[in-house]
């Protein structure tokens, strides 16, 4: 099947089970669902859910197995965009050319979205653990690579590093994007290697590619804030210079950023050199997001 068929049939995959497990609500609290989902279906790449069906698909045929993680870290990932658009943060006023959840439900609401999707997606899995047929020990060490992935040590100390900066150099950059991006791509690969049943030399080479991959795809986007029409974006470009955010651009120039971008990619190929053609869709993956326009 041809890598862009392929990619849809997933995207649309990792949809059909966010509507089974985020259902329209009609309640005293609809408005919370309504927000949640306004979010949750605004579109996207769904990168993340893809990259963990697949990883899991590298051990495991039973992929359905895998889709209450693979939704619940979807669900974490927009939570913070959520939270990321409010003003006390990025202050952003569309994402993926739509209005943000603060512009069209308020603070407060935005608010409770972005918390009401963190819960969701430890609920989905807690109420999925018999259907996914996965042993116990493998769910529950699951469960601590997402939460671990999306806490202080993760994603959200990634949010921090790059609100405060400390200082203006390749190093701190690159810990502050291994957690604030990085941190949900490596869950999602760890995840569906720990799930599926994979060796820890087989984890640890996932967890690698998904390194590099992390790092590709946040150099892509500093790449994009500077260089993408804003139309195809789905939202204002060039912010990241206005406001003097610490980024590859800001940091070393359009030119050393897209060598770094390369680097990036090569490495996260060449660390699946141990699966064979077992990887391909994963290569796949990389070299896709390496040329990715939004």
């Amino acid at each position: 099947m041809e890598f862009k068929t392929w990619l849809n049939t997933k995207i649309k995959k990792t949809e059909k089970y966010l509507e089974i497990y985020l259902p329209e609500k009609d309640n005293r609290q609809k408005k919370i669902y309504e927000s949640m989902r306004y979010s949750l279906f605004a579109g996207g790449k769904r990168i993340r859910p893809v990259l963990m069906m697949e990883t899991f698909s590298m051990f495991n045929e039973d992929e359905d197995s895998i889709m209450p993680f693979a939704c619940a870290l979807e669900m974490i990932h927009t939570y913070s965009l959520i939270h990321d658009d409010l003003p006390a943060m990025d202050d952003d006023d569309y994402r993926r050319g739509k209005p943000t959840n603060h512009k069209v439900y308020g603070d407060a609401m935005a608010i409770l979205a972005g918390d009401g999707l963190l819960n969701k997606a430890f609920e989905t899995v807690s109420q999925n653990m018999t259907s996914m047929k996965i042993p116990a020990e493998r769910i529950l060490k699951s469960l601590e690579i997402l939460s671990t992935a999306s806490g202080t040590e993760g994603m959200i100390g990634g949010q921090v590093t790059d609100m405060f900066v400390e200082e203006r150099t390749m190093e701190y950059l690159e810990y502050m994007h291994k957690l604030k991006t990085g941190a949900l791509i490596r869950a999602a690969c760890e995840i569906g290697a720990t799930a599926g049943g994979a060796t820890e030399e087989e984890i640890s080479k996932l967890s690698d590619y998904a390194r590099y991959l992390g790092l590709a795809f946040q150099v892509k986007d500093d790449i994009l804030d500077f260089t993408a029409d804003e139309e195809e974006l789905g939202k204002p470009v060039g912010s990241d210079e206005k406001n003097a955010k610490l980024t590859y651009i800001t940091l070393v120039g359009l030119e050393e950023s897209q060598r770094i971008l390369e680097d990036y990619t090569e490495k996260a190929v060449a660390s699946l050199g141990i699966f064979g053609d077992r990887a391909d869709r994963l290569r796949e993956i990389a070299e896709y997001l390496l040329i990715r326009k939004n």
